[in-house]
Order: structure tokens, then C-alpha cells, then sequence
């Protein structure tokens, strides 16, 4: 039943394969460190890490960023699973036992030809009009990765969250879990609705220390890190309302689109 409802990742133009690799075993195993999670390598147009190359364009990127979250789905629709899929294959990454690289290809492709199948040639089947069918598909993608990304971000490139990098021996200051205090923040924790809306993501703490346990629990696991974090003097990340995290993901956008020498 969990493997069942995790491929409801091909409803959102996703790869189960790609997904477990770059969120299960990069994101979840090297959180927040340049070069390695993805999840903070927007390319050249974003830069979310204060290790990563600045360009002048990043200046303005806390005005644009935000219109360029709601890209993220439909590039998985088009571009990202095929690059993935091919780096990760030629890499010999993989979430358990490696696929078979003919297996993975050709689950990638029947996926793509069924998801376009369902959510574009069908609605013209039906009798809507070819401007219809693009506007639904590109609304219903932006509306998704907004979400997504807003979830994402909000999580780990905030102010109170590090960016460790390892030191010339490949070796980091912290252990995982430890690691994961100092990269990882949670927003609104006490908001029922955003906790049901995002599936338990606002307790990302919990969500990177237990990843195995199911996010119903996460609130009542909460009191348990926090209280634990404090025992031992470490940081337990938290903003109590959504709207406080966003403004603070802003804050952040702009302290790093600023040049490195002023900042």
C-alpha cells in the first residue's frame, strides 16, 4: 500500500527512482551541503547556499524566485527525470538495490507517454480546445511546484539553518543527526491545517531524524527533540507561524543575492 500511494509521484510528472535518490538519499544523507543536495543547486538563476557562485542577476532574486518555484513540476514534466535518470544511472546511485538501467529507462518513458496521455491528449479527446488544455496543465504544474518549493525552502534555506561544508578530508563537524539540527527548521508547528496540508513537512526536524516514522507522530516527537536538543545545547530551528517563515526565507533570498564582500 506505501509503495502504491508513493507512485502517485507519476500524477506529478515524478520518477520514483529519481525521487528516491535525490530526496531519500542526497537530500535526507547530505542536507544543506553544496555540490551534493540537490535541493539547493537551482542552477546558475537561484543561488540558495552562500558557497555557491554569485552572479549579479542573483541582486534582484528575492523578487524573482518566487515565480520561478512554481516551474519546479513542470520541469520534471519535460527535462529533469531524463537528466536524473541519466546521471544517476551512470553515477550507480540508487535507494536499495540498483535498478536495472534498460528497467529504469523504459518505466521512465511508458511513464511519461501515460502521464501526457492522461493530462493532455485525453482533455482533447474530450473536446477542449488545445489553449484549454495548456492553461489547465501549466496552472495545475505552477500551483504544484509553488507548493512544493515553498514546503522545500522554507525547511532548510532560512537564516537559522548552516550550510557546513566537509573539510579537506571529506570529513564533517557533526554526526547525521546531529547535522541534521543545524540544517533543517521547522515553520508552524501548531497550525493543524498546514500540518494536514503538507503532510506533516512543517515538523522537518522530526521529518529528517525519523524519516521512517509516520508524520502523524511528528508533533508529539517534537516535544521529545526539543527537549533533547536542549539537554545537550544544540539547535532546534522553529518558526511558530508560516507567514514569520516565509518572510524569513525572503530575508534570506536577499542576504544572499547580495555580494559576497558586502554581506
Amino acid at each position: 500500500v506505501n509503495k502504491l500511494m508513493g507512485s502517485s509521484i507519476y500524477i506529478l510528472a515524478g520518477n520514483d527512482y529519481n525521487w528516491k535518490v535525490q530526496h531519500n538519499v542526497l537530500h535526507h544523507t547530505y542536507t544543506n551541503i553544496q555540490g551534493l543536495d540537490e535541493d539547493i543547486d537551482a542552477g546558475r538563476i537561484i543561488r540558495f547556499s552562500k558557497h555557491a557562485k554569485w552572479l549579479k542577476i542573483h541582486k534582484f532574486q528575492k523578487y524573482y524566485s518566487l515565480f520561478l518555484y512554481g516551474l519546479l513540476t513542470m520541469n520534471w514534466a519535460i527535462t529533469t527525470d531524463f537528466k536524473q535518470s541519466y546521471q544517476y544511472l551512470k553515477r550507480k546511485l540508487s535507494y536499495g538495490k540498483f535498478p536495472n538501467p534498460a528497467t529504469q529507462w523504459t518505466k521512465l518513458i511508458i511513464g511519461k507517454i501515460v502521464y501526457y496521455s492522461v493530462w493532455v491528449v485525453l482533455p482533447l479527446v474530450l473536446g477542449f480546445t488545445w489553449w484549454q488544455v495548456l492553461l489547465g496543465f501549466f496552472i495545475m504544474h505552477y500551483t504544484a511546484g509553488i507548493i512544493l518549493s515553498v514546503t522545500f525552502q522554507l525547511a532548510h534555506v532560512m537564516p537559522n539553518t548552516e550550510m557546513p561544508l566537509p573539510d579537506e578530508n571529506g570529513n564533517m563537524d557533526h554526526t547525521w543527526a546531529i547535522h541534521q539540527l543545524f540544517t533543517t527548521s521547522n515553520f508552524a508547528p501548531d497550525n493543524k491545517l498546514v500540518e494536514f496540508y503538507t503532510g506533516g513537512l512543517n515538523h522537518q526536524v522530526e521529518h529528517h531524524i525519523f524519516p521512517h516514522i509516520s508524520h502523524i507522530h511528528y508533533k508529539k516527537i517534537s516535544e521529545i527533540v526539543r527537549e533533547t536538543a536542549k539537554e545537550f545545547n544544540l539547535p532546534y530551528n522553529e518558526y511558530k507561524t508560516f507567514v514569520k517563515a516565509f518572510i524569513e526565507h525572503i530575508k534570506q533570498l536577499n542576504y544572499l543575492g547580495t555580494h559576497p564582500k558586502v554581506a
